[in-house]
């Protein structure tokens, strides 16, 4: 897999300016002169189509929104300019505050470069796997994606976005949970460790099981125990309907004559002296 390299090197020299903590953007100079800093208009800017990221908290955005009406933008978004306008490649957040700010206009570090819609899609996805912006979910499609389009293994994989190969597995495997675990770990009803231990039930039980944690307040540990105690627990055997011993009741107890239970298709023989073993053994020879 090659994320494209023209982008990928202005990227690099982006995040080392930023590493710097430069107080004025505007003081940078990048050694790609394909490369500006730009006062663009948010009407602009169009969203990355393959942005993994489907959750953003309002209320964060909220306080993003009003930090950047008190203090301004302290980090511009990268956009890749387009014959209309400009399409967006990282800060999603930040342009989401500017329009919920009504700021006209975002300061933009602005590239020059053309690209295609495959490298689109992996710099979206790496971009956000790589500042962990994505919640687990996300996080799982966007590997699924990558491990997809290029058709690596988990292996390969963990060495483009520094992750451990476990990591990935792991994470990939919550998208295997019902709609409604993955939405309660996306709204934070429960934490991802509740989540990787529901990955081993049926579809049904995790239901049942993610009732019993919200309501119940469960830890990740109680959790664990609660799990391991169903596994634990004997199937009960289901007797088809067709067969049941309580209809022979009477024939038994004519030719038995011994004291006896018939319960759940089992006999239960008593037995209150040695001659009532002997006449049983007889009847069995007979």
């Amino acid at each position: 897999m090659a994320l494209g390299r023209g982008l990928g090197a202005i990227l690099g020299e982006i995040e080392e300016a930023y590493a710097n903590n430069l107080n004025n953007i505007d003081d940078i100079v990048f050694k790609d002169e394909r490369t500006t800093i730009e006062e663009i208009a948010v009407s602009l800017v169009v969203p990355n189509p393959y942005q993994p990221r489907k959750h953003f908290d309002q209320s964060a955005l909220s306080e993003l929104s009003q930090s950047i009406k008190q203090h301004g933008l302290l980090q511009p978004i990268v956009v890749v300019r387009k014959e209309n306008g400009f399409l967006l490649v990282a800060g999603e957040r930040r342009l989401r505050a500017h329009k919920l700010a009504s700021i006209k206009n975002i300061k933009a570090i602005v590239v020059n470069i053309e690209m295609e819609d495959i490298r689109l899609r992996e710099l979206a996805l790496i971009e956000n796997i790589q500042r962990e912006d994505l919640n687990s979910i996300e996080l799982g499609i966007s590997y699924a994606e990558l491990l997809d389009v290029h058709n690596i293994t988990h292996e390969e994989l963990s060495l483009i976005v520094h992750k451990s190969r476990s990591q990935i597995t792991n994470t990939i495997r919550l998208l295997t949970l019902h709609k409604d675990v993955q939405d309660a770990l996306v709204n934070e009803k429960i934490t991802q460790g509740h989540a990787k231990i529901l990955v081993s039930l049926e579809s049904d039980k995790q239901l049942i099981a993610l009732n019993t944690i919200i309501g119940q307040k469960l830890t990740v540990r109680d959790t664990e125990l609660m799990v391991q105690g169903h596994k634990k627990s004997p199937a009960k055997k289901i007797i088809p309907a067709s067969f049941k011993i309580e209809e022979y009741s009477k024939a038994i107890s004519e030719i038995l004559r011994l004291k006896h239970k018939i319960k759940a298709n089992k006999l239960e023989i008593s037995f209150e002296n040695r001659k009532d073993i002997e006449n049983f053994i007889e009847l069995l020879k007979k």
